[in-house]
């Protein structure tokens, strides 16, 4: 089984998109997504070369995984996506709070704002441009990923998150040209009316909260990795098998299907197997839970992880 890199996935739709386009690929025998470590493994005779641009039409990207170490599937899991996010939540909520300041303080309570934005609307919604505008480029993942997921006709939910702030965005722009036209033309009570009609902080606020569900699903999705990987770090690193009736120690990577392995008492099970030989009870509480050992016997199924 080949292993790809997928990126541009962010919920179950979007894995399954993937598995969809991939396994409609001419040669493609079978493929899995998984979200959870943002990878893909194909079988079957299909260049990666088509795999990948198949990949790249459902509007996300793929890459040929690196098959240097096994430590590097441990790698894999390792939580990237969560510092991120929580850099992108600080930064979006300092200039969402200042802009809820200058929107909401402002206009509704008469908080000061200084002599020059009270005597200058447009100043003032020039303000709440730029501090909208910085929470858009902050969080510009969601527009790329967004628009071009409706690109490809493939819409998902950066697609919504994108289109209701940037309808927000052009629709207060809208309002400030019209009401710096106001102004200019010494219209002021038309020019206070389209203040009213600016929902900069709509915006912002919209991309904040978003970035914040995102950042409390990536610290879940990361602690179901941890698990994974303290599960990973219970498999051996290398087996005992029999060749020409004698033992040899080999790595896992280097096993083959009906290869015969020797598990001495006190061992984990380096492998996935079927018994064809001798009786044993096996631990399986790290895979079900269940405390009790299993009787083992020829012809029993026996896992990776457990002893």
């Amino acid at each position: 089984m080949r292993a790809f890199n997928i990126t541009g996935m962010n919920c179950a739709a979007c894995s399954a998109r993937v598995e969809k386009a991939v396994s409609k690929v001419k040669g493609v025998k079978s493929c899995s997504v998984s979200l959870l470590t943002n990878s893909m493994g194909v079988e079957g005779n299909a260049s990666d070369s088509d795999i990948i641009k198949a990949v790249e039409r459902a509007g996300y990207g793929a890459s040929v995984k690196n098959r240097e170490k096994k430590e590097k599937s441990e790698d894999d899991l390792k939580d990237r996506e969560s510092p991120k996010l929580l850099k992108r939540l600080i930064a979006s909520s300092v200039l969402m709070l200042i802009l809820m300041y200058f929107t909401m303080g402002v206009m509704m309570w008469n908080w000061p704002a200084g002599a020059f934005f009270e005597k200058s609307h447009t100043a003032l919604g020039l303000l709440e441009l730029l501090l909208t505008l910085s929470v858009m480029i902050i969080n510009g993942k969601f527009f790329i990923s967004g628009f071009k997921s409706i690109i490809h006709l493939s819409p998902n939910m950066d697609a919504l998150v994108a289109m209701g702030s940037s309808a927000a965005f052009i629709y207060s722009t809208y309002a400030l040209f019209m009401m710096a036209y106001s102004e200019s033309t010494g219209d002021h009570r038309t020019a206070g009316m389209y203040m009213n009609y600016m929902y900069f902080e709509s915006a912002a606020m919209i991309l904040t909260l978003i970035t914040l569900g995102k950042l409390l699903e990536s610290i879940s999705k990361g602690k179901t990795t941890n698990a994974i990987k303290s599960l990973m770090k219970l498999s051996p690193k290398t087996a005992t098998i029999l060749v020409d009736g004698k033992e040899v120690e080999v790595s896992v990577d280097n096993l083959h299907i009906d290869d015969i392995f020797i598990v001495k008492p006190g061992e984990n099970i380096p492998v996935d197997g079927v018994v064809i030989e001798g009786e044993s009870a096996e631990n399986e509480s790290a895979l079900t839970g269940e405390s009790i050992p299993e009787d083992k016997s020829v012809g029993s199924q026996v896992y990776s992880a457990t002893a």
